[in-house]
C-alpha cells in the first residue's frame, strides 16, 4: 500500500461539483440519501410536493454544511418531469445524478382494489420515474456522456407481503417493474457511460411504512437476521457507492438492504 492510496479512494467517492436531484427528498429515505450525497460534495436539488417540507429539508441540510435547493412539483403529473429537469439544467448547466425516490402506496385487498388507487400508485412510482429518467437522459446524461441513475425500488418488488398484512398490489407491481426497468435501461444506456442501478430497501420507519410497522413490526424484526428495522444511516453507503465513481463498473444491479430478511 502506498501513501497515495487513501487519497485515491477518497477521490473515488468525491462528488464535489456534481448536481444531484433527489425526488421525494424532503423526508424519509430521500432525505437520508440527500444527506449522504451532500456530505460528499454534491449540490442537492430536492423535489417534492409540499413547499413547507422542502423548506425544512433544505434548512436541515444547510445546517450540516450541505448546499441544497428545492423545487416543489407533483411528479405524478406527466408534464412535471421535463419541466423539472429543464429548470435544473438551465440553472446549473447539467444534471449528473438522478435519485428516483418519490413514491406512494395504497392499501386494499386485491378483490376490492380501486382503479383510482392503482392509477395513482402506477402514475407516480413507475410512469413518473420513466418520464423523469427520460428527461434527464435527453437534456443532460446523453448529451454530456455521463450520468448516474439510482432508482429506489423495494423488497415489495421482489416478493409478496407478510401474511396478514393489507394488500398493496399496485405498489408491489410498480416496484417490481422498477427492478426490471433498472436492468433494461442499464443495458441500453451503458454504452453512453450512464450507470443505472437500484436499491431495494426493506422496512424502514417512514411515513409510508409506519402503518404496517405499527401493526407488524414485531413480526418483521423477529424474521430479520440482524434483528432490527432499517435505520437513519443504513442507505447512505450504498447510495454513495452507486452515485460516485467508486461504483463506475456497477450497473443494472438491485441491492437489497433489508437486514437479511430476504434470505430466510
Amino acid at each position: 500500500m502506498t501513501d497515495s492510496t487513501p487519497h485515491r479512494l477518497a477521490q473515488l467517492f468525491d462528488l464535489g461539483g456534481r448536481i444531484a436531484l433527489v425526488t421525494g427528498g424532503s423526508r424519509g429515505l430521500g432525505l437520508q440519501i440527500a444527506e449522504a450525497l451532500g456530505e460528499y460534495g454534491a449540490h442537492i436539488v430536492l423535489a417534492a410536493r409540499r413547499p413547507a417540507d422542502l423548506d425544512a429539508a433544505v434548512a436541515h441540510l444547510g445546517a450540516r454544511g450541505i448546499r441544497a435547493e428545492a423545487v416543489a412539483c407533483d411528479l405524478g403529473t406527466p408534464e412535471a418531469a421535463d419541466a423539472l429537469v429543464a429548470q435544473i439544467v438551465e440553472r446549473h448547466g447539467r444534471l449528473d445524478i438522478l435519485v428516483n425516490n418519490a413514491g406512494t402506496s395504497w392499501g386494499a385487498p386485491m378483490e376490492d382494489y380501486p382503479l383510482d388507487g392503482w392509477n395513482k400508485v402506477i402514475d407516480l412510482n413507475l410512469t413518473g420515474l420513466f418520464l423523469l429518467t427520460q428527461a434527464a437522459g435527453r437534456r443532460s446524461f446523453i448529451p454530456n456522456g455521463y450520468g448516474k441513475v439510482l432508482n429506489i425500488a423495494s423488497v415489495a418488488g421482489l416478493q409478496g407481503n407478510y401474511p396478514g398484512m393489507i394488500g398493496t398490489i399496485a405498489y408491489n407491481a410498480a416496484k417490481g417493474a422498477v427492478v426490471n426497468f433498472t436492468r433494461a435501461l442499464a443495458a441500453e444506456w451503458g454504452p453512453r457511460n450512464i450507470n443505472v442501478n437500484a436499491i431495494a430497501p426493506g422496512y424502514f420507519p417512514t411515513r409510508l411504512a409506519n402503518a404496517m410497522i405499527d401493526q407488524h413490526g414485531d413480526y418483521m424484526v423477529a424474521h430479520t437476521p440482524l434483528g432490527r428495522l432499517g435505520g437513519e444511516d443504513d442507505l447512505k453507503g450504498a447510495a454513495l457507492l452507486l452515485a460516485s465513481e467508486a461504483g463506475r463498473h456497477i450497473t443494472g444491479q438491485v441491492l437489497v438492504i433489508d437486514g437479511g430478511a430476504g434470505v430466510i
